[in-house]
């Protein structure tokens, strides 16, 4: 089977480092690289934990580039919050031996002018990916796909009434590159994301398999959960990103529709991906937003991706996904 060539850019973040440990438990892609922006974190931050996702994978081979350290024109506002001031819950691990490289933009671009057919899983603010589309468009005809885990359709918002964080982070951004991509954007969105609940019973079951996958997701998640019960009553912790991961390799594992997006860039709706879904604009779609989530059929690609040689007990354990 050909492997399928991957950027992730991503701003790490919990559930970011849930994605990359996914992607790299995955025999379908070949993960060229991480560029980094800042979203969750600062990204200098972002590139420390993104190294710690690498190393719990046994793949510090993969480079690690950060990008851009602020939106295009809003100042930054992180979800340490939500993630903890070191973004993966305040554990504070010592810094993994690993060169962290400056350059994303420059990364992408290169990236994209060497190989034909090169997929991008943006799984933050998508600050690095307009300034890239801004400094060399043309080399964006060479993009195989496109992923964003942002945006909300028919649901709330989780950082404003109708605004998701990635997109609310730097609008202007997410707007730039709906516009501007010459591929459409497959919108993983908080429709389908808020549905992926990591909860404290598959924490107990993932910590009878693979110790040291399972300690460090098990002691990343746990600020993520206590901040989840305090905000939405949630028991467990949604786990976006891991679905725009797993929705790349399996395209059953979700459902949607054709429409044209934009982004709001201001005022109180700031950050609001406004979904045309009756056509009002008459304008040609240019993103796939993702509606419906097996989230059952997720949680055990998911689990089994990472914990291999535990597919039977996976399978055959009762009410824990």
């Amino acid at each position: 089977m050909e492997k399928r060539k991957v950027i992730i850019d991503c701003d790490p973040g919990i559930d970011d480092c849930l994605a990359i440990l996914l992607a790299l438990n995955s025999k379908e892609l070949e993960v060229v690289g991480l560029t980094i922006c800042s979203g969750n974190v600062p990204a200098d931050i972002g590139a420390k934990n993104a190294s710690k996702a690498l190393q719990i994978s046994k793949r510090l081979d993969i480079p690690i580039y950060v990008g851009e350290r602020y939106p295009l024109k809003r100042e930054l506002v992180t979800a340490q919050d939500t993630h903890g001031e070191d973004g993966i819950g305040e554990n504070f691990y010592e810094d993994v031996n690993k060169e962290i490289l400056d350059g994303g933009v420059d990364f992408i671009i290169d990236t994209l002018k060497k190989h034909e057919k090169v997929s991008i899983i943006a799984l933050g603010p998508m600050t690095n990916i307009a300034k890239a589309l801004m400094k060399n468009k043309e080399v964006f005809n060479n993009l195989d796909e496109f992923v964003s885990m942002g945006g909300a359709f028919r649901i709330h918002g989780n950082c404003s009434p109708v605004a998701e964080f990635n997109y609310w982070v730097d609008p202007h951004a997410a707007d730039y590159v709906y516009k501007n991509l010459p591929k459409k954007i497959h919108m993983v969105g908080l429709d389908v994301t808020r549905k992926i609940v990591l909860t404290p019973t598959i924490i107990e079951f993932i910590n009878r398999l693979d110790k040291e996958k399972s300690k460090f997701i098990s002691e990343i998640t746990r600020f993520y959960i206590d901040f989840h019960w305090e905000q939405e009553h949630i028991i467990g912790c949604v786990i976006n990103d891991p679905l725009a991961v797993a929705y790349f390799i399996d395209r059953n594992l979700c459902k949607g529709f054709d429409s044209y997006v934009e982004v709001v860039h201001d005022g109180v709706a700031i950050g609001q991906s406004i979904v045309d879904s009756f056509n009002f604009y008459k304008k040609n779609s240019n993103a796939y937003v993702l509606t419906e989530v097996d989230e059952k059929a997720f949680m055990k690609m998911f689990l089994k991706r990472i914990f291999k040689g535990y597919e039977n007990e996976i399978d055959r354990t009762q009410g824990v996904i």
